[in-house]
């Protein structure tokens, strides 16, 4: 249901509550009930003294909990204090407000809590308060505070108090983390240097502009899942659409941005794992394990062709068999959503036993409750963009090389084996990496089994060919698009889906990468077969139109057409540490209705192999970002 909904629903409330008929008895002029807003401000007025607490309801997901407190306070004046009394109050008010009208309506009521029997008439009304603000937890605290201190006669109750201070905090805690900063806890290596492991960041969200939240109703102060229960935290039944408020800037390249994962609004859901999820690019998942369905579907058939033909015989036989796949995706990639929708985990990711036998299905989840990710923006809408042999290029030249980003370079185990080579792995903090939270030295992997790879910045693999004498090389994955007497096999065909824009003919790699344009608000581009792959997410998930792709054209809602005008502005985001960072270079570009905010000071860093003083990085507290 829209927000608009909700917003005109409270304009009506007083209306139907009656309020002109009760103010009187209140002492307050019928009139005022019927004037839009101030009526709120006279109930806040008349019931708690603070009139300006009428201004929160303006605020998406604060407004109903302060029409609830409205309602409550207001009946509550009137002497409704009890357990079936509050319930009416919070949630339908309607029946309690009529009988606020009647004559002999008495307003002013205040308990007299020295009296025991007035005490214990509202004792599981304010119980019922208490747990709708903050569930068990609340009453926690309460009760343990009740147990070791003293009620000074004609106080409230521990459980009144807490009620109150606890409610007002969270909405105090919620206007601030929705609408002007919000903590965020870096939780992978991709932007290692810059940010690491455990850096815990303030998010500036008034810096572009605060977003409006489309799903409001949510347990506060928690994103997308409760702690600990493990269950969703929001309810679609009040939806906004994307609405941004005035801030002090646009996003502007090179800074480091916090955003909703754009490829989450389908996730593989599992409550039992870290975060609710196995993995969050689903539609990665969906590709890998379609081909592994279609692997296992034919593995008979393929086990025999190995027996039976020669190498080169094989060759050709598994040749057929990907184009086959190729040419014929559609079908598996249904079986393997059918699969993912049912509960059952990946196949292609192999048996694990620690696993339940299944996950939780797949959810939708709306813009602002996608997992937030954080990445440096590199490409603004218009610019364009091109990798080179791991070079980023913005409209043709080398762009901005962040202090802290880092390469993977290669180095044979051999030219390492010299005297002082323990001492260079000291100095520069490689000797124990895969026991650290940064992997700056390791193994290479398959492509070079003799190699050592070191994941280090411009500076340190300066200082370290400087200081050792020796040559770094870096790694690079080319494209074989670039050689045009090469013919792509079709398994290099099927690894393009790794990569954006996920498409079958169009080759790129994490250090080199097609160029394309960042697309821009308002701007029209030309569409066909050729270049489709780039802008079918945008078309489809974010600016929500029917695509059809027929031999005889493209179609979107239903009409034939050569172009499209884009109806938001999107970027360009990718992790300081390029070779350990899923990014656009996996999920494509960032739409404006994703961004969060800008992240600024790192206020708090804590690692877990640091031992002494609870693993905190004392260098890193309150370290602003750049």
């Amino acid at each position: 249901m829209s927000i608009l909904y909700f917003y005109i629903f409270l304009l009506v409330h007083p209306y139907l509550s009656m309020w002109w008929k009760s103010f009187p008895t209140a002492g307050r002029a019928s009139w005022e009930a019927l004037v839009p807003g101030y009526n709120y401000f006279v109930v806040f007025k008349l019931t708690c003294k603070k009139p300006f607490w009428a201004l929160l309801l303006a605020f998406p997901g604060i407004h109903l909990v302060m029409w609830a407190t409205a309602n409550l306070s207001y009946v509550r004046r009137f002497g409704y204090y009890s357990f079936t009394d509050t319930l009416q109050g919070i949630f339908f008010p309607y029946y309690l407000m009529q009988q606020c009208t009647r004559e002999d309506s008495f307003f002013g009521a205040e308990t007299n809590w020295s009296n025991s029997a007035e005490r214990e008439t509202r004792k599981w009304g304010d119980h019922v308060a208490l747990f709708l603000a903050l569930p068990v937890i609340g009453h926690i605290v309460a009760i343990s505070i009740d147990m070791v201190t003293r009620d000074k006669p004609g106080t409230k109750s521990r459980v009144k108090e807490w009620g109150d201070s606890i409610l007002f905090a969270l909405v105090a805690a919620s206007i601030i983390r929705t609408y002007v900063f919000e903590p965020f806890q870096i939780p992978t290596g991709s932007m290692e240097k810059t940010l690491l492991v455990g850096d815990f960041l303030f998010v500036n969200k008034l810096a572009y502009g605060s977003k409006v939240p489309v799903t409001p109703l949510s347990y506060p102060l928690v994103h997308n899942t409760v702690p600990w229960v493990n269950m969703k935290s929001y309810t679609g039944l009040e939806k906004g659409e994307y609405t941004r408020l005035p801030g002090f800037g646009s996003v502007q390249r090179n800074e480091v941005v916090v955003f909703n994962y754009p490829s989450g609004d389908t996730a593989v859901y599992d409550p039992r794992m870290p975060n609710g999820l196995m993995g969050h690019d689903y539609h990665g998942i969906l590709n890998q394990e379609a081909f592994y369905q279609y692997q296992k579907a034919k593995a008979a058939k393929l086990q025999q062709a190995k027996n039976t033909l020669t190498d080169s015989a094989f060759a050709v036989a598994y040749e057929n068999f990907c184009q086959t796949y190729i040419k014929n995706a559609s079908p598996w990639r249904k079986i393997a959503r059918e699969r993912l929708a049912n509960g059952n985990f990946p196949e292609y990711m192999g048996a694990n036993e620690s696993l339940p036998p299944k996950h939780g299905g797949l959810i939708y989840r709306p813009v602002d409750k996608r997992e937030n990710y954080i990445k440096r923006c590199v490409g603004i809408p218009g610019d364009t963009l091109e990798i080179i042999d791991a070079v980023l290029y913005v409209d043709g030249k080398p762009a901005h090389v962040a202090e802290n980003q880092a390469l993977e370079y290669q180095i044979s185990k051999k030219l390492v084996e010299f005297p002082g080579a323990s001492e260079m792995f000291e100095e520069y903090g490689l000797e124990n990496a895969p026991n650290q939270s940064r992997m700056d030295f390791r193994d290479a992997d398959f492509r070079n089994p003799n190699n050592y790879v070191l994941t280090l910045t411009a500076q340190q693999k300066k200082e370290i060919e400087k200081d050792f004498n020796i040559q770094l090389e870096l790694v690079l994955e080319p494209q074989y698009s670039d050689d045009p007497k090469y013919v792509p096999s079709g398994q290099d065909l099927i690894d393009n889906m790794n990569y954006f824009p996920k498409d079958f003919y169009i080759n790129n790699t994490p250090t080199n990468f097609t160029r394309f344009v960042v697309p821009k608000k308002g701007t029209t581009v030309a569409i066909n077969a050729d270049n489709i792959a780039w802008y079918r997410r945008i078309i489809r998930a974010y600016e929500r139109h029917q695509l059809e792709e027929k031999e005889d054209g493209i179609y979107i809602d239903g009409q034939k057409t050569d172009s499209y005008t884009f109806a938001m502005n999107y970027y360009w985001l990718m992790g300081d540490n390029r070779y350990n960072s899923a990014d656009s270079r996996v999920w494509g570009f960032v739409p404006e209705d994703h961004v969060v905010g800008r992240a600024s000071l790192v206020w708090l860093s804590k690692s877990a192999y640091i031992e002494s003083f609870g693993g905190i990085r004392w260098e890193r507290i309150f370290k602003w970002i750049e």
